[in-house]
């Protein structure tokens, strides 16, 4: 008798596990997706937004077709959803009329798929996101849920935003802050060659420039002798003689150095003009480099490089406007009042 209620107990345990395994499964479907991004919510409400605008819903497929769903637009609200009344920014991104979606439980048909995110403040630098996804049946208005796959998919393309994002941010600041070191080295470099050719000359009078050393080469010519001492005057002379900003100056330099008998070095008076010539060109080049005008219509001055992200100002076409950073499609720039931020590269006239 007792062998027989050991059995029967054995098979009671054995059959309880696939039915225990079988519940588990189907509490799977329908859990969502919450997860804390160490963010501020403002970023992450950003970058939510452009993903619920991109058009394609990831991790389910329709019946035989791409392994997304595309056709999907930006919504305020959906049906397939109750009333959501616990705080925070919703978006949704619903496609009408899609054929029997993956990975829905016991889907069929065609109907309304939807994907809903809630962005909830946690406190000033994280961010509690949710992300939920059903299906409605068109005919039979049956509701199915998600297996978690379109969730995790579509958290995964926020997460490649927020990572571009942040490498973007690193990388702009670096960048600007080399372009800043650059800019201004090539200002000092060309406020120098403008003042080159207006650099005055050595004064007759040697006070300051006979210092000690001076006084020590003195008392050496006195002890070479009369030839040492001209060689010695003449080196002063020579270093003492301003250097021409033009980059061909050594060549030049080399050729007024003549002997005194040949009178004074006329030729080195074109050096300034001819370095002011090039010096222009440089200015204009470089001007073309960094310089745009705002395109007709005029332009949004955004305050990130997305199109949800707030809009500092709006540019007016023709607006001269200095660019900072460049990326493959949009421009980090510095009005003439100071104002920074983000343009589209095609609202920018090309030089």
């Amino acid at each position: 008798m007792v062998p027989r209620c050991r059995c029967i107990l054995l098979l009671t345990l054995v059959a309880a596990v696939p039915l225990a395994g079988r519940e588990k499964s189907k509490l799977s479907y329908g859990e969502g997706l919450i997860v804390s991004v160490p963010l501020p919510v403002s970023e992450v409400e950003q970058v939510v937004g452009d993903v619920a605008q991109n058009g394609v819903i990831r991790g389910t497929k329709e019946y035989n077709k791409d392994e997304f769903v595309s056709g999907a637009k930006a919504a305020t609200s959906s049906h397939v959803f109750p009333a959501w009344t616990e705080g925070g920014k919703v978006f949704y991104k619903v496609r009408e009329q899609a054929l029997d979606p993956r990975n829905f439980k016991d889907s069929s048909d065609s109907g309304t798929l939807v994907v809903r995110y809630v962005v909830q403040a946690q406190g000033e630098k994280n961010t509690v996101l949710r992300i939920n996804a059903l299906f409605k049946e068109d005919y039979r208005h049956i509701v199915h849920q998600s297996n978690g796959s379109v969730e995790t998919a579509e958290y995964n393309d926020i997460r490649e935003h927020v990572e571009a994002i942040e490498l973007m941010k690193k990388q702009n600041v670096d960048a600007a802050e080399q372009q800043r070191r650059e800019r201004l080295a090539k200002k000092q470099s060309l406020a120098r060659q403008a003042d080159g050719g207006a650099w005055p000359m050595p004064q007759s009078d040697p006070p300051e420039s006979t210092s000690k050393p001076v006084v020590q080469s003195t008392e050496s010519q006195e002890d070479a002798g009369p030839a040492s001492a001209a060689e010695q005057s003449s080196r002063l002379d020579l270093s003492s003689s301003p250097a021409l900003p033009n980059p061909v100056a050594p060549s030049q330099a080399l050729s007024s150095q003549a002997p005194p008998s040949q009178g004074p070095p006329s030729q080195s008076s074109s050096g300034p003009a001819v370095s002011g010539q090039s010096l222009e060109d440089r200015v204009k080049d470089l001007r073309k480099q960094v310089e745009r005008l705002v395109k007709a219509p005029g332009a949004p001055l955004k305050s990130a490089p997305f199109h949800t992200a707030s809009t500092l100002q709006s540019l007016p076409p023709g607006t001269e406007v200095l660019i900072l950073i460049s990326t493959p499609y949009w421009y980090g720039i510095e009005t003439h009042e100071g104002q920074h931020g983000w343009i589209m590269r095609d609202e920018l006239e090309q030089p």
